[in-house]
């Protein structure tokens, strides 16, 4: 430290000079940084005041959004009580939860005509008449008269029970709500879990916990005469008439196979093409150019737009899929496939020319050893990738698990559907990705060595 305090002014000069670059570096190099951060919190202020961020998050629906992930988790019985005759009738407009003749313990009909519905305890109820509801909120009764076109909520009413236009709300939570009207009672009861997931209240084993499933299925008293307790208990699984679960798992394979052929398909078209477009394989720009402009275009084009094009022309299915995902990995892969071409040893090429070689004798034993670890694992990347976008693409009506999920997304009812779908793809994308990983690091090695 001292030799360096005691350094004269023609060795500073000397210092100065030949490390010019660094002891004297341009304004705009030193704050690069700083200017970077300011830009950055700019461009996201432009942002934010270009794309109304502040309004739509001050507009957005977060009380509907709250309950579509409750449906994720949970499910809704949604009878409704109307008024006939002096009585109260429940008609059902869900999914069929519970058979025709079942006794809900929650919903209860008295001899009088009236029906008592039950939110999670006895301090939680409606006592539906035709001409009065009465809501009892943590133990406390609120009556709501029923007019010919009018529902009055109390003056005294908590928050939990509303006067809303013509009708009158009353929430119990994640228990529940009922809207009150002039005619009826909208009633919304929420359970966890999902219901009649396994089978649906056709099935001799709906309602029936899982010793007593297995001890059915394993009896020698047979539900079906024409065919075991066991098999009985696969088709009423796969034919459950809610869920859905054999439509639903032979669009899952079929989004698979969509991925598979489409990437199989791809990777068999630019093998050989990668070889024209590679410059140092064929001593033609010209034609170098124009095999590489053909991979621009086919992969400029998002594999969304091809799946939009060819759904018009072949109609809804796999097809669609296969050509859509066949076309931009073509395009993709012939690109990366060259680019490995490009950058190979060219002594290995020149040994097996020097024997005299063919030239495609040069290119087997010379070239495709060198790249083809590379080419395989590029492929088995896209086929890896290709099973999460097969089913972006089966949305737009490319067929396989894409376009049930939409269907059920449409009904803005089936969430819980939603989200066994969504767990099915993410249980197999995990799967395919490390199993490509393992194939990957078996071609090439484990990453890191």
């Amino acid at each position: 430290m001292s030799n360096v305090l005691a350094m004269d002014e023609a060795e500073r000069a000397r210092l100065r000079s030949t490390h010019a670059t660094v002891l004297h570096q341009p304004w705009w190099k030193r704050w690069a940084l700083l200017i970077g951060l300011v830009a950055t919190v700019l461009y996201l202020g432009f942002c934010y005041a270009f794309f109304n961020v502040g309004p739509a998050f001050e507009n957005g629906k977060w009380d509907r959004a709250a309950l579509y992930l409750q449906d994720w988790y949970s499910w809704r019985a949604q009878p409704r009580l109307k008024f006939a005759d002096g009585r109260v009738a429940a008609t059902w407009s869900t999914r069929g939860q519970y058979p025709a003749d079942a006794k809900i313990d929650w919903l209860v009909p008295h001899d009088d005509g009236s029906m008592t519905v039950t939110f999670g305890s006895d301090a939680n109820r409606l006592e539906v008449t035709p001409t009065l509801v009465t809501a009892y909120v943590d133990g406390a009764p609120y009556r709501i008269a029923i007019g010919s076109d009018t529902v009055t909520a109390p003056s005294d009413a908590p928050g939990a029970v509303r006067q809303d236009a013509s009708k009158v709300v009353v929430e119990y939570g994640f228990a529940g709500q009922a809207e009150i009207r002039a005619n009826q009672v909208y009633v919304q009861r929420r359970f966890l879990g999902w219901a009649n997931f396994w089978f649906d209240t056709r099935s001799a084993y709906w309602g029936l916990n899982p010793l007593e499933v297995i001890g059915l299925m394993f009896s020698p008293e047979r539900v079906d005469p024409a065919r075991s307790n066991f098999d009985t208990a696969v088709k009423d699984f796969l034919g459950n008439g809610v869920w859905q679960h054999g439509d639903i798992l032979s669009k899952l394979l079929q989004t698979l196979v969509m991925a598979f052929v489409g990437t199989l398909l791809a990777t068999l078209f630019a093998f050989p093409l990668a070889f024209i477009a590679a410059r140092n394989i064929t001593r033609s720009r010209p034609v170098n150019w124009l095999m590489k402009r053909a991979f621009d275009f086919l992969r400029s084009i998002d594999m969304l737009i091809w799946a939009l094009f060819f759904t018009r022309g072949f109609g809804p299915g796999p097809i669609p899929g296969i050509a859509a995902i066949f076309f931009t990995d073509a395009g993709a892969l012939g690109k990366v496939y060259a680019e490995a071409l490009e950058n190979v040893d060219d002594r290995q090429r020149e040994g097996v020319k020097s024997v005299g070689a063919s030239p495609a004798v040069v290119n087997r034993f010379g070239v495709v050893p060198q790249v083809l670890p590379v080419f395989i694992s590029q492929s088995l990347y896209f086929w890896e990738s290709n099973t999460r976008s097969a089913t972006v693409i089966g949305a737009v009506g490319a067929g396989g698990i894409g376009l049930k999920l939409l269907e059920a997304m449409g009904t803005n009812s089936d969430w819980d559907k939603v989200a066994y779908m969504v767990l099915l793809i993410l249980m197999v994308v995990f799967v395919f990705d490390n199993l490509s990983n393992a194939l990957r690091s078996r071609l090439i090695g484990p990453r890191g060595h």
